[in-house]
């Protein structure tokens, strides 16, 4: 009787992992979810849980970057070239394009990229954006290792992420996080007055000189974001666990753009905006989450020329509702110049609709010659 129900349930199992074997490889989404949970891919190795495998795949693709400038060593002497700064570089493509961080590569005359394997190239700088504190350089080798990327990636806070870079030039270090906030970005960088960051993460992994133009990446080794910055607090002091990274698929538009066009082109509307608090939604008749106050007007912009006023509520860009200051950025700075935006205001309880012509934002446009 029990080699009866032995055989029984021996059969049931095998068919068991039959069915199972065939709809993981008849259903895509099944085979995905049993992807994740393949020993690589929840980094489990003799009972200790590790990140090496995502490490293992991204680390070869995150280079060094030293650069040179022309400095006179004495008053009396000739300027020669003596080294400037110290940071990190991300592989993108196969053909050498490398993004790291504007400031550091700022006014330098030449740029060296170290690779993980020993080589040691000059570069070329292609393109910078400073509002986003990027740079594209472009190297000439074979056999480049790239970072993993996932056009479809989607971090969020909680996310457990690793910073990899070569802080105070000791050699690549792997730091480890999680994503703190995403979105950080200055309101009044809407208007002329600000070169406020935009959409950026904030993460506690820990970010040093030299870690700056690194990757930010998870688990898999996928390209989270470009390492560019840490918090300093008024007083100079840092705020340790505060930093911040361009997210991957802002930085793969900057380096689209800087291919195509030596810069990156954006829309430019010209105002200051602010959330408003409950009080002031509850006095302006607006919604939960609906709208932003105009607080301040560049004179000129294409805002003051359509004739937008300071406490006109910005309701709608195209029809489409407005619930934060990050959402009229990505409105506004995806609008080709020249092209007419429809924004929906509220005056003095008056709803209208004004169209406004963009122009180019050119107010954070730098030197883009190649070094």
């Amino acid at each position: 009787m029990s080699r009866s129900i032995f055989i029984y349930l021996l059969k049931s199992i095998c068919a068991g992992i039959v069915v199972a074997a065939i709809l993981v490889l008849a259903i895509p989404g099944l085979r995905q979810q049993a992807a994740q949970l393949l020993p690589q891919n929840i980094y489990l190795r003799q009972g200790v849980v590790s990140y090496a495998y995502g490490v293992n795949r991204a680390a070869p693709a995150v280079v060094n970057i030293y650069t040179q400038s022309m400095q006179q060593a004495q008053l009396d002497s000739q300027p020669s070239l003596q080294p400037q700064r110290l940071g990190s570089g991300v592989i993108m493509n196969r053909g050498g394009y490398i993004l790291t961080n504007y400031h550091v590569i700022a006014r330098a005359n030449q740029i060296i990229v170290a690779l993980q394997d020993g080589r040691i190239v000059d570069a070329k700088l292609i393109g910078t954006d400073v509002l986003t504190d990027l740079a594209l350089l472009k190297i000439k080798a074979n056999n480049l290792p790239v970072i993993p990327q996932d056009n479809n990636i989607d971090p969020q806070v909680g996310d457990v992420v690793l910073a990899i870079g070569n802080p105070f030039n000791v050699g690549q270090t792997i730091t480890q996080g999680i994503i703190s906030a995403k979105g950080r970005s200055d309101l009044s960088s809407l208007g002329a007055d600000s070169n406020g960051r935009q959409d950026f993460l904030q993460t506690d992994a820990a970010v040093n000189e030299g870690n700056s133009g690194g990757a930010l990446i998870n688990t898999r080794g996928e390209l989270v974001g470009i390492s560019t910055a840490t918090y300093h607090t008024t007083r100079n002091q840092e705020g340790y666990g505060i930093s911040f990274a361009v997210p991957y698929k802002l930085a793969l538009d900057v380096m689209k753009q800087l291919i195509e066009h030596g810069r990156v082109i954006r829309g430019y509307l010209g105002v200051g905006a602010i959330k408003p608090s409950a009080i002031m939604a509850r006095l302006l008749n607006l919604g939960d989450n609906q709208g932003l106050v105009i607080n301040h007007i560049v004179a000129n912009s294409p805002a003051d020329k359509a004739g937008i006023k300071i406490n006109d509520v910005l309701l709608a860009i195209n029809n489409q509702p407005i619930q934060s200051a990050s959402q009229v950025l990505d409105k506004v700075a995806a609008a080709k110049p020249g092209s007419i935006l429809s924004l929906t205001i509220s005056r003095q309880g008056k709803k209208m609709t004004v169209p406004v012509t963009i122009t180019e934002d050119t107010r954070y446009q730098s030197n883009n010659n190649a070094s």
